[in-house]
């Protein structure tokens, strides 16, 4: 199983955005040196209370560059936001300076607001998603294309660099709606998953659609399943159950209130309702809920067997750990995390 962490550049209270930037390069540094597998990479926008990460493609060729053996990833790249052959070029050359080390992922976001700032209607999201795709495929293939879609028009276009890895690097598509698994399954798509807004017993639920749609597609094997968890491995039990309580407290209660802002997006009444649900439960959530079905916090030991039970009840093939999702947790803290689940976790499912 790989094992991968995800950043979101976080705009932590008392930092400037500078020395934002640099610790998470040190993070960086020290998941390279410790034998991480990979470092995801999120995407925010128009939010610079939360994070400063809203060029994630140009973070991921700085890690490229500053590193020899770790992957990079996003997770993901918001397609229906930004012109998908110009997302081809800069995901091709990432793919480059790496030299393979690159993974896509793919979503459209629940993130109202940027598409509103942007000018573009969210109603919209699906079918501009599904078309840069698409299109994003074909352009890698480095050889004259035309396309005529709802909304990109494009003649006899041939993208440069092609991409390091042949046919192109993994595309992982995230899902957060139950009717997205299917689709991911049936088109014979990794799937890249959180615990944001559902939690272990709403992943075992969907994937079983998804590993349904993907048999049913004939594709071979059982899919690929990656899953984003908040992870902090203490030095006992205690510590590592009560050091980061208020920070991802902060974090559940930030969840709520971005899902109560985005459930009434025109046009989109299935997701809306999820929505609607997830931040009721959200709301009546206690740190024992928490701790049960939203994250994995313990001593190296316990992590160790809850990441097993997972591994089981999901399927999974990749694991990624949110290490610090609330962006409260001291550096030092969060450091000693890492260390542990390399030196103490990972050799576990090697």
């Amino acid at each position: 199983m790989e094992f991968g962490m995800f950043m979101d550049f976080y705009s932590t209270p008392g930092l400037t955005q500078n020395e934002v930037f640099r610790e998470a390069f040190e993070l960086v540094d020290l998941a390279e040196e410790s034998g991480l597998d990979s470092v995801w990479l999120g995407e925010s926008h128009f939010n610079p209370n939360r994070s400063v990460l809203s060029a994630p493609i140009v973070v991921a060729s700085s890690i490229a560059s500053r590193t020899k053996r770790l992957k990079v990833g996003m997770a993901v790249q918001v397609l229906p936001l930004i012109n998908p052959l110009r997302i081809a070029e800069e995901a091709a050359t990432v793919d480059q300076i790496s030299e393979g080390r690159f993974e896509f992922g793919v979503g459209r976001s629940g993130n109202v607001r940027a598409y509103e700032v942007m000018g573009i209607p969210y109603e919209e999201s699906r079918e501009r998603f599904q078309e840069a795709l698409e299109i994003i495929l074909e352009a890698w293939k480095g050889e004259p294309f035309s396309y005529d879609g709802k909304f990109n028009h494009i003649e006899n276009a041939t993208v440069s660099p092609s991409p390091y890895q042949k046919p192109h690097p993994v595309v992982r598509i995230a899902s957060s709606g139950e009717d997205s698994f299917a689709r991911v399954g049936r088109l014979g798509y990794p799937i890249f998953l959180s615990m944001r807004g559902m939690d272990v017993n709403d992943l075992e639920t969907n994937l079983k659609e998804y590993h349904k749609a993907w048999k049913e597609a004939g594709h071979p094997g059982q899919g690929d399943i990656s899953v984003r968890i908040p992870v902090y491995i203490g030095l006992s039990e205690e510590s590592a159950v009560q050091e980061p309580k208020e920070s991802i407290e902060a974090y559940f209660s930030r969840m709520r209130r971005f899902f109560d802002e985005n459930e009434n997006v025109g046009g989109d009444t299935e997701r809306n309702a999820s929505r609607r649900s997830r931040a009721q439960r959200m709301a009546n959530m206690t740190y024992e809920d928490i701790l049960d079905t939203k994250v994995i916090f313990g001593t190296a030991e316990s992590v160790t067997e809850k990441l097993a039970q997972f591994k089981e009840t999901l399927g999974l093939s990749a694991f990624t750990a949110e290490l610090n999702p609330g962006g409260q947790l001291p550096k030092e803290a969060v450091y000693r995390s890492l260390k542990l689940l390399t030196e103490k976790v990972m050799p576990a499912f090697a």
